[in-house]
């Protein structure tokens, strides 16, 4: 392979529940030179769901190891490099600075009675809105601290730090802890409001909320200082770093973000970009988000900061393309191999892991209308239908938060961006637009949670907004769908089922 020298070159990574990629991108054109992957393994059962940190170092060294090989350049022509992580996850040290033990992710439920319980301290969740923009969920930080605190109390005497999943894997590049305003307005304890370009360290000035730390026991000597914006620069490759990546010491390390913050830049939206917008991922959870300079104030939705100073108010399933799967392994059928399940009268709520939106923690999954002459197919067509139904009801409900009018034309016109692994597939692009009556844009770009902190990186390496150089790059740039007509009987019949099912079956 012809090595490229003279390119300057910035490497995003994405440290997923699953896995992790590293993009290597050219910094002047965004064109895309190779993508580095690494697995992770999750363990757990029942509402547990944990990984080891160190894990995720390894995987980060592989997968940037392998970009920066792949993309044919030498390691002196890479400048910058950003970490984008899973949010929410509870990453504790020990005196070593090493993990005291496996992190708890966001999709661990275990912590559900502790997050109810916060939820009704310190005022109720109407003051939980006013300080954080979020009320306690089993999903977020604050709670996962608090079941550690209840459960495993000698870990959390023995914590040195606390630290998001890609605060960790930016000190492990660094040696600094710090973290940035979207992340950070994640955990139910950042308490500005989230309101992001809160520079200082922690418990001063850095937007940490106090009566919260005091509440949870908290000291906030343990939390990593909070950078103005993801794209800042918080240093350069440690020696040991710059050894495991096989880079130079010289490589300029940003502060990184959320995956969803980093997804965001990635589709070019921001103040230097769109807003208003309204973006739907469809991956091992299903999202639904939107970078607005409205932070709106609804339990069902987590008001979190974006990473350049305007908000990214978010909606978040818990079953999306995996619980498909999962249906789709039970039957014995491929993922593409559906019927429509409203056709058969078949509804599936699709909660195999709990469900975060609606706050269903403790929720299974619940299928209804079957008969003897019910094809397998249709029950896998039902559950598309139903992780599909869940997202987009979330949806409509962060629209409506925001103040916009789901009736205006403007608005119910308005392109839905649809990212993730799901994007990928037929099915599931078919089903959001026969139930959205939207029409779609898919990006082109299939590692827009990368490519959006390579925007970042780049962003540390030129002083340029991250999210006007990712519009530049072209990221979010894709196939434009045409609407479907909308099929309300569907909608109407899953949403039936839900209201008659929740006071019950699913609790």
């Amino acid at each position: 392979m012809r090595t490229r020298t003279s390119r300057s070159v910035v490497i995003g990574v994405d440290s997923s529940t699953q896995s992790t990629k590293a993009v290597a991108v050219d910094t002047a054109t965004g064109e895309l030179l190779a993508v580095g992957r690494a697995p992770h393994t999750v363990t757990g059962e029942g509402g547990a769901r944990e990984s080891d940190p160190e894990e995720w170092w390894t995987a980060l060294t592989a997968a940037v190891r392998a970009a920066v090989r792949d993309a044919g350049v030498p390691a002196s022509a890479v400048t910058g490099i950003a970490v984008a992580g899973q949010q929410h996850g509870l990453v504790t040290l020990g005196a070593d600075g090493r993990p005291l033990r496996p992190a708890l992710l966001w999709n661990d439920t275990r912590s559900a009675p502790e997050a109810a319980a916060l939820a009704a301290g310190l005022g109720g969740p109407k003051s939980w809105l006013e300080r954080t923009g979020s009320v306690p969920v089993a999903s977020m930080t604050a709670a996962k601290w608090q079941w550690l605190r209840e459960h495993e109390p000698a870990h959390a005497a023995a914590a040195t730090g606390v630290r998001l999943p890609h605060d960790y894997l930016t000190e492990r590049l660094t040696g600094h802890a710090v973290t940035d305003p979207g992340d950070a307005s994640g955990t139910c304890w950042y308490g500005n409001g989230g309101r992001a370009g809160s520079g200082g360290g922690a418990g001063s000035g850095s937007g940490y909320d106090p009566e919260i730390l005091d509440l949870l026991a908290l000291d906030p000597a343990l939390l990593p200082a909070v950078a103005p914006s993801g794209a800042t620069r918080v240093g350069t490759l440690t020696g040991a770093a710059a050894e495991a990546l096989g880079l130079p010491r010289t490589v300029v390390v940003a502060a990184g973000t959320g995956d969803n913050m980093a997804a965001a830049v990635g589709l070019g939206l921001g103040g230097a970009g769109l807003l208003d917008h309204p973006v739907v991922s469809l991956g091992t959870s299903g999202t639904v988000f939107a970078a607005t300079r409205t932070r709106p104030a609804d339990p069902g939705l987590a008001g979190f900061a974006a990473t350049d100073g305007t908000y990214l108010p978010l909606g978040c399933t818990l079953n999306c393309t995996l619980a498909v799967d999962r249906f789709a392994a039970l039957l014995g059928l491929d993922r593409e191999d559906t019927a429509p399940g409203g056709d058969a009268g078949v509804v599936v709520l699709p909660y195999l892991d709990g469900e975060r939106t609606p706050d269903l923690p403790h929720a299974a999954g619940l299928v209804t209308g079957l008969r003897h002459t019910t094809d397998p197919r249709a029950i896998l067509g039902a559950a598309y239908e139903g992780a599909a139904f869940t997202v987009l009801r979330a949806l409509d409900g962060l629209l409506a938060a925001c103040g916009l009018d789901l009736t205006d034309s403007a608005v119910r016109d308005r392109p839905l961006r649809l990212i993730g692994g799901g994007a990928r597939g037929r099915t599931w692009t078919d089903t959001v637009r026969r139930l959205s009556g939207r029409p779609l844009v898919v990006p082109a770009a299939e590692e827009l949670v990368a490519l959006g902190a390579a925007a970042l990186a780049g962003g540390a390496v030129t002083g340029e907004d991250p999210v006007a150089l990712a519009h530049a790059w072209g990221t979010g740039a894709g196939e434009l769908l045409p609407p479907l007509e909308r099929s309300t009987e569907t909608w109407d019949r899953i949403a039936g089922v839900l209201t008659a099912a929740s006071p019950g079956l699913l609790r």
